[in-house]
């Protein structure tokens, strides 16, 4: 098991290097992270919700992601309310301090239920902690964290990220607020996103496990671009830098300005446009970048209204219209049309006016919609893949232009998806990960800066395999730098 000395430490991308061990040692090998808070899910084949780091991990592991690997997943709706997915379907809506005292009760027989079916089909189960186990205040209702480790008779490593400072102290602190129960699970710590010289850290490293009586499995460096998913919002911290678009361009890029709502949802769409050389993309709330975008989309969202609400607040509606291309994606395309009507109260009740930039108008419906889907553009005819998850049925006024068919069911039921402008500048859509696809994603951007009168570019990136090279990197530089055979294998 993974634990972690708090967020964004790195635990989502170590458990997947994990995982890429022991499959490449012929290991039949499976995630799992009991309870995850993500607004970034994927879908699994049989339609299913998860955290999108589990389908990562599974990837990792070289096996298809199922609902076991992350049987309750929460999705931040408001200040103090998240959606809970309970094994791969919606549970319902919860508050915080509810949610907190009667987790347990409620969720906990459906982890240990995930978890015993999957250690009945693999031979070895890589765990994900969430948070940080020391978290005192919510120890009597874990689910995630020391309670499943314990369930699990896990061997637990401890991960620290000197990146963000105070390394040294997290990891003390962590292992004190821990009782002895708890702590005689933690086989060692790691240290994650070291950069410089290793024989500076020894005088520390020595130190922390006289203190502790624990001992350093290793100390991994910083790696930058591995094109990796990262579904913790902190990460979109790191595209939020540089200066205000203006008029006059500094070179022949793409400017792609994503509206970074309070409620973004899915934002890993987007990483395989990020890789683009030819592309400068961005999440951003400043007006000027959207109004000098070449592309200017509107992401998922998981408060669809209230976020609505918050574009108008800052005059980012009006921004978006200045951009040379409008995409919506699922949450995004409702925003664009013309009213959203929420008559179950689903999120904040009533009917709200869109942006009416596209001729649809949306209902919200307390179903949820999760599949995978394939179809073709109706434009061109290409082929195109995904996934939908969505509240919410869309209806298309007549005449109205589709973005694409969707084949249901194989090619016997089609219908249709999206919506878009007569000169192809302006797009709505469901499908989440269109941009996966390395052919789609190429002539997508070929066809745009072609809009814009823009030359084509010289330099393409090819996410799958990017991906595969990155896991087998982060695995190889896991399995240098760590002492994987005793923390395996020897016992402490």
């Amino acid at each position: 098991m993974v634990l972690g000395t708090g967020s964004d430490v790195g635990k989502s991308l170590i458990s997947a290097a994990l995982c890429r061990y022991l499959a490449r040692r012929g290991v039949a090998v499976a995630p799992f992270k009991a309870q995850n808070m993500s607004l970034n899910s994927a879908v699994t084949p049989d339609g299913k919700e998860i955290g999108r780091a589990q389908a990562l991990q599974a990837e990792a592991a070289g096996i298809a992601p199922s609902v076991d690997m992350n049987p309750v997943l929460l999705k931040p709706s408001s200040i103090d309310g998240a959606q809970v997915v309970l094994q791969g379907e919606l549970y319902g809506t919860v508050h915080a301090a509810d949610y907190r005292g009667r987790n347990r009760e409620r969720f906990w027989p459906a982890v240990l239920e995930s978890y015993e079916r999957l250690a009945e089909r693999y031979d070895a189960i890589v765990l994900e902690g969430a948070g940080s186990p020391a978290e005192i205040n919510l120890r009597d209702g874990d689910i995630v964290n020391m309670a499943m480790a314990h369930a699990a008779d896990a061997r637990c490593l401890l991960l620290g990220d000197i990146d963000r400072g105070g390394v040294f102290a997290s990891i003390y602190g962590t292992l004190a607020l821990l009782d002895e129960r708890d702590r005689t699970r933690i086989a060692g710590f790691a240290i994650n996103k070291f950069r410089g010289d290793r024989t500076l850290l020894e005088p520390g490293i020595r130190e922390i496990e006289r203190r502790c009586k624990s001992r350093c499995f290793g100390v991994l460096p910083y790696l930058k671009d591995l094109r990796l998913d990262e579904e913790d919002s902190l990460s979109i911290e790191r595209r939020r830098l540089g200066a205000a678009w203006r008029g006059r361009r500094d070179d022949d890029r793409l400017r792609i300005a994503v509206a970074a709502l309070p409620y973004i949802s899915n934002f890993t769409d987007f990483e395989p446009l990020a890789a683009e050389p030819s592309v400068d993309l961005r999440y951003t709330d400043r007006c000027e970048d959207l109004a000098h975008a070449d592309l200017a989309i509107l992401p998922g969202s998981k408060n669809t209204i209230a976020d609505l609400q918050w574009l108008r607040d800052r005059g980012l509606d009006s921004a978006v219209r200045g951009a040379g291309s409008i995409l919506g994606i699922c949450g995004g395309m409702q925003m664009l049309g013309r009213q959203i009507a929420d008559p179950q109260g689903v999120e904040a009740g009533g009917t709200h006016a869109g942006l009416a930039i596209l001729p649809l108008s949306t209902v919200m419906l307390s179903e949820k919609t999760t599949k995978c889907v394939r179809g073709t553009l109706a434009v061109t005819g290409e082929p195109i893949s995904g996934y939908e998850i969505h509240v919410g049925a869309t209806v298309y006024e007549a005449g109205s232009l589709a973005f694409a068919e969707i084949h249901d069911n194989g090619a016997t039921e089609r219908r249709r998806d999206g919506a878009r402008s007569k000169d192809g500048r302006i797009v709505g859509t469901y499908v989440h990960g269109l941009f996966d696809d390395d052919l789609f994603r190429h002539e997508f951007l070929k066809r745009l800066r072609a809009l814009l009168g823009m030359s084509s570019a010289t330099e393409w990136r090819f996410v799958a395999r990017d991906r595969e090279r990155s896991l087998d990197e982060l695995a190889d530089v896991v399995e240098r730098e760590l002492d994987l055979e005793s923390f395996f294998y020897r016992g402490t």
